[in-house]
């Protein structure tokens, strides 16, 4: 019997990728058209496999899916699929933790470089027919200022070789390196309030979780300098952001960068848009036509792995593993 893979959505011109990988085992593709939990709910039952972009995968998706094997996110976070649930149900969920490494990187570095060197001020005034280069302000030198990272995951490494590469001071926040010594130029600490007064960019990449959600809010914003800079291309409701407007408007912050909002697109009217001292970019730092073709391989791939009853390498609830729950078990006992 051949398998159904449910698509909730995507964001990309086309599945060719995935319906020519899961093809060679046999599986075809339900796509659905809103993705709303409505309909997820509804094409549920026919699912021996999720795949998912941005579209929540809730519990009670999860529960309508009763053939489903594997859940698998088109990209690194989880925030949208209800892992525990997932778990305790038997299903395997995967991710693909290395897409978008470079391009986040990069994406990060040039948000800090137009932000410090005024380039979207300037490209405005001078195609309004404005030529003065002491319009915006003073620029500072970048060699020897402090560069925070809130985290240290790969993303981060890889925006850590950059900053260095600029002449910046690294250091990072990971508690779970608390009292590593240096590495790579980068020194550690566990105290996030110590690299925010410190830093003269602070440039988050921590995964959304319970722990995370608003880890930047009034007290941290208090704590960071008042020309510093806060950097986010890792998930929006990292930062509270009632608190990052106030302090902006204030002028207790030197400006922000931000690719990722809490709510996208932001409602008609969000101030942050706006602001002389705030550069937005639409959640567009993971993108590049080679990040998205290698997303789309890897993730159906993982999914092809499940059906095949393996398990994929990238999996991020291992504990399902040894369950008795397990689906990959049951479905492999109930064909022999």
């Amino acid at each position: 019997m051949s398998a159904t893979v449910l698509v909730t959505d995507y964001a990309w011109s086309d599945l060719d990728i995935e319906r020519k990988i899961l093809a060679e085992s046999g599986a075809s593709l339900l796509v659905a058209e809103s993705g709303d939990e409505d309909e997820l709910i509804e094409l549920a039952p026919c699912a021996d496999a999720i795949l998912t972009c941005w579209q929540p995968v809730t519990e009670a998706v999860l529960s309508a899916a009763r053939r489903c094997l594997t859940v698998a996110r088109y990209g690194v976070g989880l925030d949208n699929i209800a892992v525990d649930t997932a778990t305790e149900l038997g299903m395997i969920v995967s991710n693909v933790p290395a897409f978008c490494t470079a391009e986040v990187a990069d994406h990060t570095m040039a948000l800090v470089l137009a932000h410090a060197r005024h380039i979207t001020k300037f490209a405005v005034a001078t195609s309004a027919g404005h030529w003065d280069n002491r319009s915006q302000g003073p620029m500072r030198r970048l060699r020897g200022q402090t560069f925070g990272l809130v985290g240290y995951g790969g993303i981060a490494r890889e925006v850590a070789i950059r900053a260095r590469a600029f002449g910046y001071d690294v250091m990072a926040f990971s508690p779970s390196r608390a009292g590593t010594p240096e590495e790579d130029g980068v020194r550690f600490t566990a105290n996030l309030t110590e690299l925010l007064r410190a830093s003269d960019v602070v440039s988050l990449h921590l995964p959304l979780t319970a722990n995370t959600r608003g880890i930047i809010g009034r007290a941290e914003l208090s704590a960071m300098k008042p020309r510093a800079v806060l950097v986010n291309t890792a998930r929006g409701a990292l930062v509270d952001q009632d608190a990052l407007i106030e302090a902006l408007e204030q002028e207790r912050l030197g400006g922000a960068a931000l690719d990722v909002l809490d709510g996208e697109p932001p409602d008609e009217g969000n101030p942050l848009a706006a602001m002389q001292q705030v550069i937005v970019t639409p959640h567009a730092a993971f993108d590049s036509i080679e990040a998205i073709a290698e997303l789309q391989e890897t993730a159906a791939r993982n999914v092809s792995i499940v059906l095949a009853g393996g398990v994929p390498g990238s999996i991020v609830n291992p504990a399902v593993l040894g369950s008795p729950a397990l689906r990959v078990k049951t479905r492999a006992r109930a064909s022999s």
